[in-house]
């Protein structure tokens, strides 16, 4: 069947009934059951192909796929190899809405609030490149940002004439205090101030940021002001999602922005955004979507029936078989159980940290406190570059990270996949390099 052909039918059929596309998108798929139980890691553990011959202490680089994920994967691609042309007809009108319902069930908010996209980088880019901005108005953004957020900050604000300005909300990540960078937030913010994007866990020193006590600071701030020139509050949530026990919607932000293939352990290549109603509408899309917004285009239905993530979703053809799996990662963390998962990855992120803390030839950058840090420990050994001591640790099967930014420190990043006893081994090569 013709696209146009096939389109040309949906639309004839959505406009027939006004809002249609929207209330579909409200369902919540059932969870499966599978043979994860609450809080069994080593049942998870066994769920990866990920090689046993090392300890893996930098598995939020990029996941292994778990089987539940994998056979999704396989399925999928089964499927457009033997007849890709009616697989996707089938499919392409109503999956985004199932995963953004999906993703919705696990992350909070509503199913349209969620736009899919390829990684935090191309999410990142999208949400930046799309803000209404006009010359003169300010982008505040932290010293402490990723690569990623810093060149699609830059290139927003050259393509606009918009002015970046960038402040540190803390020196010493060890002594980091929330109080401290609610301050210098708020005295930060100025007239012209309509965007700020921090991230919520810095990978460059594994401090996490207290996001709704900013966004208190914001709000307060966009209480005095007319809607055209309240603040967007963006964050780059790719390290606290799939740890923290948060619903995304009622952490104080109007973007959050996250990769699905790290923590969450979801398919190579899957990310989301999750927009407030509010922040969608201070945005314009970047790609054209493939969604119901192609349908807008052919005057078969009104822009009002296309859910708000969708129409930012953008078109094209992808990895199909990979987005489409995505659920998949979110029934797994679900089936362990959120809280479970945010208690396992602080106790072995605890165990590391009080471990590197007790080593005279060591300094630990990353908080203590799992109030203030979440999935890394990151530190330095005395009289060892922190590449070296990566790839000394490789040597005796660990394989770990340095942190890529100017400043770099060595990394630890214990997640799901890890237990105790490897979490002891690796901190007893740090200690024989005394």
């Amino acid at each position: 069947m013709l696209r146009r052909q096939f389109l040309g039918a949906a639309g004839t059929a959505l406009a027939a009934n006004t809002l249609a596309a929207p209330a579909a998108l409200t369902a919540s798929p059932a969870l499966d059951d599978g043979p994860i139980t609450a809080g069994d890691w080593t049942a998870l553990r066994n769920l990866f192909p990920l090689t046993r011959d090392y300890i893996q202490l930098s598995t939020f680089l990029l996941a292994s796929h778990p089987k539940p994920v994998a056979d999704a994967i396989e399925k999928h691609r089964r499927a457009f190899d033997e007849n890709p042309s009616d697989y996707w007809h089938e499919h392409y009108l109503t999956i985004d809405g199932e995963i953004a319902s999906a993703t919705a069930l696990y992350m909070g908010g509503e199913p349209h609030q969620f736009a899919l996209t390829d990684s935090t980088t191309m999410g990142l880019g999208l949400v930046y490149s799309g803000l209404k901005l006009d010359p003169g108005d300010e982008i505040l953004q932290t010293t402490h940002e990723h690569y990623s957020s810093d060149m699609s900050i830059a290139h927003r604000a050259a393509r606009t004439g918009a002015h970046v300005r960038k402040i540190a909300l803390y020196d010493n990540p060890a002594l980091f205090n929330i109080d401290e960078a609610v301050r210098r937030l708020k005295d930060n913010i100025a007239a012209r101030t309509r965007v700020v994007a921090v991230t919520w866990v810095h990978s460059s020193t594994g401090v996490k940021l207290p996001i709704r006590a900013l966004a208190d600071i914001i709000d307060a701030v966009n209480a005095d002001r007319k809607p055209a020139d309240q603040i967007i509050f963006c964050v780059d949530g790719v390290h606290g999602l799939g740890i923290e026990n948060q619903d995304v919607s009622k952490l104080g932000c109007d973007f959050f922005v996250a990769g699905t293939h790290k923590w969450i352990f979801g398919p190579r290549g899957t990310g989301v955004i999750w927009g407030s109603d509010r922040a969608w509408r201070r945005s314009n899309a970047v790609i054209p979507s493939f969604s119901l917004s192609y349908a807008v285009w052919l005057e078969q239905v009104t822009q009002e029936q296309v859910p708000l993530g969708q129409h930012m979703t953008p078109g094209g053809f992808h990895s199909f078989e990979h987005r489409w799996a995505l659920p998949e990662a979110f029934k797994l963390h679900l089936q362990l159980g959120k809280a479970n998962v945010e208690a396992r990855i602080h106790q072995l992120n605890s165990q590391a940290k009080e471990g590197l803390a007790k080593m005279a030839h060591v300094k630990l950058y990353t908080p203590m406190s799992p109030a203030l840090s979440a999935g890394f420990a990151c530190f330095d050994v005395d009289g060892v570059t922190p590449d070296d001591v990566v790839a000394r640790m490789h040597d005796k099967g660990v394989i770990m990270s340095s942190t890529p930014y100017r400043q770099s420190y060595a990394r630890f990043a214990p997640s799901l996949l890890n237990n105790e006893q490897e979490i002891d081994r690796a901190l007893a090569e740090i200690h024989a390099m005394a």
